[in-house]
């Protein structure tokens, strides 16, 4: 009887020294938060048609960076969304 005391004992003992703060990793505290550069918004570009996706009714748009640049007709350059584009004629898709 009293060896399954003195095992359960043992047993006990280890389940609690294996849960102890000493024996866990470390969190990493060394890396730093690395910060972002932010850089200014281009109002055109100029893309490849290529690599543009086109909608429903045509169009053409490229997403830079969370920017959405809607294709210019006459020029073939891509430029910054507003609300202009959608009464102005060389945005419209042919």
């Amino acid at each position: 009887m009293k060896k399954i005391f003195y095992v359960f004992t043992v047993c006990v003992l280890t389940f609690l020294a294996s849960c102890s703060k000493k024996t866990t990793p470390a969190k990493e505290t060394t890396v730093a938060p690395i910060k972002k550069i932010k850089t200014a918004v281009p109002k055109v570009i100029t893309v490849n048609d290529a690599g543009a996706k086109k909608t429903v009714d045509g169009r053409l748009y490229y997403d830079l960076e969370g920017h959405r640049y809607w294709k210019n007709y006459k020029d073939g350059k891509y430029y910054l969304y507003n609300k202009s584009m959608h009464s102005n004629d060389a945005f419209k898709a042919p």
